[in-house]
């Protein structure tokens, strides 16, 4: 089979009809450049050029192997240039998992900020927990702790949520708790998972047990939560980072003041990559204080 450097040398002599010129220009010694010619011609069978004693003069196979090869190989040659143009300098790469929500909030305004190339994977806690797992991430931005033996876990940020809904949602007033309780449960709402996982929290924290009802939609974003609730589809418990726009232009209301809930984000890792540059210098990245 013939190989791609012998088609370079012959488009060489060629252009320059002289093996010691075609040699210079590609930094080889002549003999090099004989043998490539010498093997490109066994491959093809007949001789590509007549040798006199000025120059290579070539022969009709020769004249029609460089029309067809020629542009081929100029196309070649350019597309590697200009992929050598595009990725140098090479910047490291990092492999992040997270919920789009908090790449979205968290992560994507400090993009410009940050001198890596991010490759990014979204999903759910459990999801991502298990690409870090398997290699698939160097890191996960998350908001769950699973219990596994070579993973570690640093505090990143403390979320505040709150019980949002339309703007024009009716909400009555009530004197006891139990009365808000038996109200909240009759209300349409969207989770971000069948196991309600803030929601739980939620009434865990502020009425001392598990919620009784079932969510009128599984809807695993908040950010597709919070637009369904501009729709008036239902309510739902979602971070205060995220609703200022909606807030302000009188789409959603923060509802049930003063009852909310925190909840922990975390940066994980496992153990084996924690003195990975890359991951040292995104945990550096997300934790000062712009993000």
């Amino acid at each position: 089979m013939a190989n791609f450097e012998w088609y370079r040398s012959f488009i060489g002599i060629y252009k320059h009809s002289s093996v010691s010129e075609a040699a210079k220009t590609r930094i080889m010694t002549q003999p090099a450049m004989s043998q490539h010619l010498a093997s490109l011609e066994a491959e093809v069978g007949e001789p590509l050029f007549t040798r006199t004693a000025r120059k290579m003069i070539p022969t009709e196979r020769g004249k029609e192997l460089y029309t067809l090869l020629a542009p081929l190989v100029e196309s070649l040659e350019e597309a590697t240039l200009g992929f050598k143009a595009v990725t140098s300098p090479t910047l490291p790469i990092i492999k992040m998992g997270t919920a789009p929500e908090i790449f979205r909030e968290r992560i994507a305004p400090a993009l410009r900020n940050i001198h890596m190339r991010v490759y990014a994977s979204y999903g759910i806690a459990s999801h991502i927990f298990d690409l870090l797992t398997e290699d698939k991430v160097d890191m996960i931005v998350t908001s769950q702790k699973f219990t596994a033996p070579g993973v570690e876990y640093l505090n990143y940020v403390e979320e505040e949520f709150v019980v949002v809904s339309p703007y024009d949602f009716n909400e009555p007033e009530f004197e006891e708790r139990n009365q808000l309780e038996d109200w909240l449960v009759t209300q349409p709402w969207l989770s971000y998972g069948l196991e309600l996982p803030i929601i739980r929290r939620f009434w865990r924290e502020n009425f001392q047990r598990r919620p009784q009802m079932k969510p009128e939609h599984i809807l695993p974003d908040l950010h597709i939560i919070l637009s369904a609730i501009e729709h008036g589809v239902g309510i739902s418990l979602l971070p205060t980072y995220m609703l200022s726009n909606a807030l302000q232009a009188n789409k959603v209301k923060i509802i049930c003041q003063p009852f909310k809930v925190t909840n922990d984000i975390y940066l994980a890792y496992q153990i084996k990559n924690r003195n990975m540059p890359n991951v040292r210098m995104m945990i550096e990245a997300l934790k000062t204080p712009k993000l």
